[in-house]
């Protein structure tokens, strides 16, 4: 302090004019920039640079210390901007240094220093803008210093660091292994050059030991990562508790120890990662810039040990710390894909452990934006396509919508293509499109997408041979594949790579692997397919011991064992049958009693095992019974049960978890469905009709009687008052209850459905565990197509007597009914006594004029929806208009009953606003379809984003009153003739317009714009409050507006409006060139009023719009405005 106070002095001695004041103030600026190192007090800097400018102004072109003046100012605004990160210091720093190093000649003594500095400084402005030329200039920069600093130079050192430093950036950018090498050699130099005790080791022995882990990840030599461990662990020691860069040599560490963990497998190494990281993490305090870093990191550690140890509490920790990482991550920064990818991870496992939908649905969403952020040409693009279709395959696994695996595929050839032949991650890739074509094979039976899933299992079976790590998955996936055909096409020779294959892996999987006893088995079941097939006693007698291995690998106790005793049964009776030994039928036989005891009566399994066991007692008796023939139900029988259990399954995946029993009134869950069926007369009489029919016949008639069994009615009705839910009454039958208020009802609604014959029943009040995010979520997800899938919906209008009309009833108003109402294909109404309505006894309302005239009238639905509605977003418009007049009990409600009518699958997250609700709901709309319709409202602007409405009501005004539309804009004068010149360039401009898109809140939208030049204020009505303006746009006729708040005077001074008509191309039909045709519909277009958008220019080239309280209905001049117009594509936040 005191030496502070008196530099302060002798320079405030030293007035401006008097001798000496250069160096008073020269003095002062090295003890505020030495106290600025020290302390960090950015008023201290402040002083220094305002003093270093003084100086400069002492020092004009000529003076003997201008060099140095200029370099000693470029330090210190180097120093701020490695503070603050102020661009314009970094810039000013780099032109100051070179106007320095100018002024240093060639054999100044301190022209190294000055090439050294310059060289730090354009380094730093390659790490802000990535540009090449910058990180060259600083290489020979460093170089050039090199030279100057010969062997045995004190500061010979900072060369080699620097070098380095570069040489390492380099390798980054461009993946040249000889600059990775260099790097390692003059890091080395640098450290030898430095001898412990040095102030500055630690801080070389940290970046030595970057650049051989950078090494370890290129040739995966191990001693390159034991040395950089080493070498951090030194660098810890050097620095004291406090220290700077003790957090850096921290996370170095940690990175290291968790590159060990990975290639060894040392649980001490993970363990001490997360210990390392979370230490770093408490140093990286809230607003340290480094803090993102530590939360990224520990998050992605704990993530790995949950693989490891399967501690739910690591998963939900890592979920919670990449959301807090992403949240310093916010749009516009960097590595914001990063946390969108590590936390899409930590949520697709957490869906693996516990299987909440809404995780799933939110992984997507966060594969999707971090794809958006990695346009073509980023090096991570093919990672986020690969992650996105693996997270597509499984919203298919669990929803069996086509659209995703078809998405997934096209995903995974795009990754694919950015994969060559060479890349470390081709056979992932391979693997996973065989799998997605295998799946979509499964769904539709196309035989060239089983053809292609074993062509590409093949090739990545070539990319990962024996020893790889992915080697058992290849062979594994290969097989399943290889397998499905010969099941197919029954050719024998497609069943011989199968069998090799499962040979193959099974000399791979160890003594004790947990999978060995599983490819056993599917070994065995290939030996026993060639011997039906081809005969070889061979393969029998192999299916007989390798189903001994398998049984010996699942002792009691195991969940398999049952059916490896089964397994091993089937193999023996099949050998007894080929050469009758007493033995080997008494040992199936006692397997077979021994799975009994082990199986449920009831189960499928069960059934399976019994009917064989009675086959083997006959075969006892009478050695001649055939256990292959049609006619005998053992083998035969075992396959129909598996298939009929597998469709009853594949089926009930498309339904409600659980169906109200119309003839019982209890709620079953999937088993007590499954237990229902199995227990049923159709059950039986599936069983036996399948006995004797070809299989094709056989699919048939499993598919007929399971659709049939299970086909469910859905109730829509108005919620009241008292409306029992799941947990009043699981496990009792509703018939037996109370009839008051919503239980009646309910009651009501089962007895309708059961007089029509339905064995099942929906309802939205019972059958859903609303205390289970994720079941709501789900349901909310699957609602529409239930009700699409169901074979009635009954709906009861409580509040319309028998006589009245509906028009009236409250069901027409709510939310939730909209889709109830769309989606059914058959539909009956009952009035308030449970009658039909108007006592209309046709079997579907849907197809009664009558009824259909009034649905109509009271909906403003056109009968061509009401009658065949198709979820999708085509005409988004007119279906929140439909919504526009609904209302919900919960606000957000609004927007998440018309995710099924876009057929849209966003996560369901009760308490955010209606406003972000509806903002989240239309951002998807335009992101997945550019329907620019959606932007067509009057009324409040939404904080989500200017461009959507605050509410949903906004939508009842018409799009465009019709009176104004025309297709005939020549009639008008002023529009014959126009140049066809103009005309195609105006066409090449709309063409080449990129799609509307709306990504990270921001949206990108092709207009034809047109400048307002005038604005005058003709009414003002501030109690309503309302402002009329009277405006003129460049090619637009003058108009009137009628805003909800007053135009800033500074806005309309600086001419920052713009009137615009939002585009896409798919306004005109896809043509190839202009021809009469396009040219007469472009005029159409371009020449009728337009839903105008009134937009204000921001700082930064982005807009935002102004709501207005009527539509903006405007009308272009004449044809030669419309020739004239500009196309621009805006960013409107």
């Amino acid at each position: 302090m005191y030496d502070n106070s008196h530099k302060r002095a002798d320079a405030e001695s030293c007035p401006p004019g008097s001798n000496g004041r250069d160096v008073s103030l020269l003095n002062l600026v090295v003890v505020l920039r030495n106290r600025f190192m020290k302390a960090g007090e950015i008023g201290d800097l402040n002083r220094a640079i305002a003093s270093h400018r003084n100086v400069l102004e002492l020092c004009p072109p000529g003076h003997r210390d201008r060099s140095s003046s200029l370099h000693g100012l470029a330090l210190c605004l180097s120093d701020r901007y490695d503070s603050q990160g102020a661009v314009a210091d970094l810039e000013e720093s780099v032109t100051l240094g070179r106007a320095a190093l100018e002024l240093c000649l060639p054999d100044h003594p301190d022209r190294a220093i000055y090439l050294n500095n310059l060289a730090c400084y354009v380094r730093s402005r390659f790490q802000k803008h990535s540009q090449m030329c910058d990180l060259e200039e600083a290489i020979e920069l460093y170089h050039a210093a090199l030279v100057l600093r010969p062997s045995g130079h004190r500061d010979r050192f900072l060369s080699f660091h620097g070098v380095a430093l570069c040489l390492s950036d380099r390798y980054d950018s461009q993946g040249a292994v000889a600059d990775l090498d260099e790097a390692v050699t003059f890091g080395r130099a640098a450290v030898e050059f430095r001898p412990a005790g040095h102030p500055r080791r630690a801080i070389f022995l940290s970046s030595l030991a970057s650049y051989l882990r950078k090494r370890f990840h290129q040739h995966a030599q191990m001693y390159d990562l034991e040395e950089a461990i080493e070498l951090y662990r030194a660098a810890l020691e050097l620095h004291p508790t406090g220290h700077r860069e003790l957090p850096s040599s921290l996370h170095g560490l940690a990175r290291c120890l968790s590159d060990r963990y990975d290639s060894k497998g040392a649980v001490a190494d993970l363990e001490e990662a997360v210990t390392l990281i979370r230490a770093a993490l408490e140093l990286h305090l809230p607003g340290h810039p480094d803090r993102v870093m530590s939360l990224h990191d520990l998050a992605s550690y704990l993530r790995t040990r949950f693989q490891k140890h399967v501690q739910v509490c690591d998963l939900v920790e890592a979920i919670e710390l990449h959301r807090a990482a992403l949240e310093l991550r916010p749009s516009g920064h960097p590595d914001r894909s990063l946390s969108l990818h590590g936390l899409a991870l930590c949520l697709s496992n957490r869906y693996d452990s516990q299987g909440a939908v809404a995780d799933l649905e939110e992984v997507v969403t966060f594969g999707r934006a971090a794809l958006e952020l990695h346009l073509p040409g980023h090096p991570h693009r093919a990672l986020s396509l690969h992650s996105l279709a693996c997270y597509l395959r499984r919203r298919f696994q669990k929803h069996a919508r086509m659209y995703d695996l078809e998405e997934a595929i096209e995903l995974h050839r795009a990754a694919l293509e950015l994969r060559p032949s060479g890349h470390r991650h081709r056979s992932s890739l391979l693997r996973e499109l065989a799998l997605c074509l295998s799946s979509r094979y499964d769904s539709q039976g196309a035989v060239a997408d089983l053809e292609e899933a074993v062509t590409l299992g093949h090739a990545a079976l070539e990319l990962s041979p024996s020893g790889h790590p992915d080697h058992s998955l290849s062979l594994n996936r290969l097989t399943i594949d290889i397998r499905k055909g010969f099941q197919k096409c029954t050719l024998t020779h497609d069943l011989e790579n199968p069998i090799g294959l499962r040979r193959a892996a099974l000399e791979l999987l160890p003594t004790g692997h947990p999978d060995r006893s599983s490819f056993l088995r599917s070994l065995v079941i290939c030996l026993l397919d060639r011997y039906d097939s081809q005969g070889v006693v061979g393969d029998l007698e192999e299916a007989v011991t390798l189903g001994r291995a398998a049984l010996a690998l699942n002792p009691l106790g195991h969940p398999s064992r049952a059916s490896s005793l089964h397994d091993l049964a089937h193999c023996l009776a099949k050998h007894f049958h080929h050469q009758p030994i007493a033995t080997d039928l008494n040992e199936a036989i006692a397997l077979e009693q021994e799975a009994l005891k082990l199986l449920t009566p009831g189960d499928p399994s069960y059934d399976v095992s019994r009917q064989c066991f009675m086959i083997y007692l006959q075969m006892k008796a009478n050695p001649q019974v055939s256990i292959t023939s049609p006619s005998a139900p053992a083998v035969t029988n075992f396959d129909v049960m598996q298939a009929i259990r597998g469709f009853t399954l594949e089926t009930l995946k498309t339904l409600p978890t659980r169906l109200l029993h119309t003839r019982t009134g209890v709620l079953c869950n999937r088993d007590a469905q499954i237990s229902h069926f199995m227990d049923s007369e159709q059950y039986s009489q599936l069983l036996s009709s399948c006995r004797t029919c070809t299989p094709d016949r056989r699919t048939k008639l499993i598919h007929t009687a399971i659709s049939g069994y299970f086909r469910f009615v859905t109730f829509s009705h108005r919620w009241g008052v008292e409306e029992p839910l799941l947990r009043d009454v699981e496990g009792h039958s509703i018939y037996g209850m109370s009839t008051e208020r919503g239980l009646g009802k309910l009651q009501a609604f089962c007895l309708r459905a059961c007089e029509q014959t339905y064995l099942w029943a929906w309802s939205d009040t019972c059958c859903i565990d609303k205390d289970s995010s994720a079941e709501l979520q789900e349901a909310i997800g699957s609602m529409f197509a239930w009700y699409r899938r169901s074979a009635l919906t009954i709906v009861h209008l409580s509040d319309i007597p028998n006589t009245g009309s509906f028009g009236a009833s409250e069901w027409f108003r709510r939310g939730w009914t909209l889709q109830e109402l769309l989606a059914p294909q058959t539909l009956l109404f009952y009035s308030q006594n449970w009658s039909l309505y108007k006592d209309l006894t046709c079997s579907n309302h849907k197809t009664d004029a009558n009824v259909m005239e009034e649905l109509e009238k009271a909906t403003g639905i056109e009968s061509r929806f009401l009658g065949d509605f198709s979820p999708g977003m085509d005409d988004a418009r007119s279906r929140l208009q439909w919504a526009s007049s609904r209302c919900t009990t919960r606000p957000e409600d609004v927007a998440y009953s018309l995710f099924g009518i876009f057929d849209l699958h966003l996560p369901v997250l009760y308490g955010e606003s209606a406003e972000k609700a509806l903002g989240r709901l239309l951002a998807e709309i335009i992101s997945q379809s550019g329907d620019i319709s959606v932007l067509d409202w009057v009324g409040e602007a939404s904080s989500f984003h200017s461009c959507f409405p605050a509410h949903i009501t906004s939508y009842q005004t018409l799009s465009l009153p019709p009176s104004l539309l025309t297709d005939e804009p020549s009639l008008r004068t002023g529009w014959w003739p126009f140049s066809s010149t103009a005309l195609r360039k105006l066409y090449r401009s709309l063409t080449k317009s990129p799609l509307p898109q709306f990504i990270n809140r921001r949206l990108t939208l092709p207009s034809v714009t047109h400048g307002v030049t005038a604005v005058e204020l003709k009414g003002e009505y501030p109690l309503a409050p309302n402002y009329t303006y009277k405006m003129r746009a460049s090619g637009l006729r003058p108009l009137e507006i009628t805003l909800p708040d007053k135009l800033e005077d500074a806005a309309i001074k600086r001419g920052a409006l713009l009137l615009v008509r939002p585009w896409h191309s798919k306004l005109l039909r896809p043509s190839a060139e202009l021809d009469a045709t396009t040219e007469k519909r472009l005029l159409s277009i371009l020449g009728r009023p337009f839903n105008a958008l009134l937009l204000i220019q921001l700082p930064h080239n982005e807009y935002k719009r102004i709501a207005s309280s009527t539509l903006i209905v405007a009308e272009p001049k004449d044809s030669g405005s419309v020739l004239q117009s500009k196309v621009s594509t805006l960013n409107v936040v």
